[in-house]
């Protein structure tokens, strides 16, 4: 029976993709085994210093429950440090079309320069599309735990590929993955084995969202807030977003599995507060649930961190990262607050990339 169950498993890896490791069923729950392994097709800007595999591989849900995720593992074709950095992605969406690793028009300009800058700096790149993104489960859009796990998970599947990579690594992220990265601070002592974390840069994290959620209803950026609804029914199943959204809005979901990111804006972008939820506001109840799940420093992170902010962010305020910063400063973890003065959300990752990469190879020994 064993042996059947072995041939069975090696049966669904092979129809998955290369096979790249050979083990019994035990193996395959750990998180970070690799299930399957192909070359990946990668933006001119990253193909001409980066080999990348796209893969898929084991993580946990915020319940540890063994799930599948997918993403990507780049590495340096020159002066290869064998360190680590972890990529966490901005929203992309919640459609399995929206996952980076198979789809470059989400791959976005700001996300490019700055694993090209990773790679230049000799660091193999982990970049998870997260859980939902391209695997059969509903995506859990900015539960920070869900994202954080893949996240790890990543980096041990790139070590999996790699038997010469360190135990060193830092995890980098930019808006949904840089909230992702502060909650992969947070697990990492309990989650993430045998590797050492040294640092998590953050570039405009969500947080703090108590503060602005209902500040969301009728702006151009309304669609943002659709998705962190279904975020939390992803994990929630007693959760009802059709509690909440007003008949217009629920009328336009099917952008949510047919469009990515800036088709669910447009699509969202003129309803009035009160055409996108029942009153123009978000009760009470539903913005601390929200904020449980998606509000990073609940707990400390275990590395010192790096929080890089525009002024002029349009998707997540400013002010929430001087907030965080404080409530970080407060466990005693070292942090620092880079302002970027005059740049919105996606030019603040572009100006500091180079920035972002000296913070983290002080970071790695």
């Amino acid at each position: 029976m064993r042996k059947i169950s072995r041939l069975l498993l090696a049966a669904l890896i092979t129809a998955a993709g290369m096979l790249v490791a050979t083990a019994g069923p035990a193996y395959a729950t750990l998180p970070g085994f690799v299930l399957s392994s192909s070359t990946a097709s990668l933006p001119p800007t990253l193909s001409a210093v980066a080999t990348g595999k796209r893969i898929q591989y084991v993580t946990t849900n915020i319940n540890g429950g063994v799930i599948t995720a997918t993403g990507l593992v780049l590495t340096p074709k020159t002066g290869k440090k064998n360190r680590v950095v972890a990529w966490g992605h901005g929203t992309t969406g919640l459609a399995d079309s929206c996952a980076p690793s198979a789809n470059q028009a989400v791959f976005w300009e700001e996300a490019r320069i700055a694993v090209a800058e990773l790679i230049s700096r000799g660091w193999t790149v982990a970049a998870p599309d997260y859980p939902g993104l391209g695997t059969p489960q509903a995506h859990p859009y900015l539960i920070g735990a869900s994202a954080g796990r893949s996240l790890i998970d990543n980096v041990r599947a790139a070590r999996n590929l790699d038997a010469a990579l360190s135990t060193q690594y830092v995890v980098d992220g930019h808006s949904q993955g840089g909230q992702g990265a502060l909650f992969a601070s947070q697990i990492a002592p309990s989650y993430d084995g045998n590797l050492v974390l040294k640092g998590t840069a953050s570039i405009a994290p969500v947080s703090n969202t108590q503060e602005f959620i209902n500040f969301i209803p009728g702006t151009e950026g309304q669609g943002y807030l659709v998705m962190a609804l279904y975020g939390v029914a992803a994990v929630d199943p007693s959760f009802k977003p059709a509690n909440v959204l007003a008949a217009p809005a629920e009328a336009k979901l099917g952008v949510l599995q047919t469009g990515c990111l800036y088709e669910i804006l447009a699509a969202y972008q003129d309803l009035t507060a009160e055409q996108l939820v029942e009153g123009g506001v978000v009760p009470d109840a539903v913005v601390a649930k929200m904020a449980s799940y998606e509000n990073p420093a609940q707990t400390a992170p275990s590395a010192p961190v790096l929080i890089v902010h525009g002024t002029d962010d349009e998707a997540v305020p400013f002010f929430a990262s001087e907030i965080l910063a404080d409530q970080i400063a407060a466990y005693g973890v070292p942090v620092t607050l880079e302002t970027v003065p005059n740049a919105n959300h996606d030019q603040a990752v572009i100006d500091t990339a180079d920035l972002v990469a000296d913070w983290i190879a002080t970071r790695f020994t």
